[in-house]
C-alpha cells in the first residue's frame, strides 16, 4: 500500500490549556499508535511563547507529520482527534507533505 506524508496542523482555541490537559492522554494514545506503526515523522505542540515551558500561557496549536494512504484517510484521522472533540483545536488543516530533508 502506497503511503504518503501529511502535515496535520491543529490551531488551538483561546484558553485551551485546561482542555488540553483533559484530552491529552486520549490524544497522545492516537499519536503513539502512529509512532508504533512506524508512520510518525514528528509530533508536538507550538508553545504560546518562546519557551519549552510556556506555563499558564499554554499552546497555540499542534503539528503532526505522519504517513497515511491518502488525503481522505489523513483528514478523517485528524478530524477524529480528541483535541478537536474537546474544543482544544478550533480547526485542523491537513495537507500533503513531501519530506526533502533530512
Amino acid at each position: 500500500e502506497l503511503m504518503m506524508l501529511y502535515a496535520i496542523s491543529g490551531t488551538d482555541a483561546p484558553d485551551s490549556l485546561a482542555g488540553r490537559r483533559q484530552a491529552r492522554t486520549a490524544h497522545l494514545a492516537r499519536v503513539t499508535a502512529l509512532r508504533d506503526a512506524g508512520r510518525l515523522v514528528v509530533a508536538g505542540p507550538h508553545p504560546a511563547i518562546d519557551s519549552t515551558e510556556p506555563g499558564t500561557l499554554g499552546y497555540t496549536g499542534s503539528l503532526i507529520i505522519a504517513e497515511f494512504p491518502g488525503l481522505d484517510e489523513a483528514s478523517a484521522w485528524a478530524h477524529a482527534d480528541p483535541y478537536l472533540a474537546a474544543g482544544v483545536w478550533s480547526k485542523v488543516d491537513v495537507k500533503p507533505f513531501i519530506q526533502v530533508m533530512p
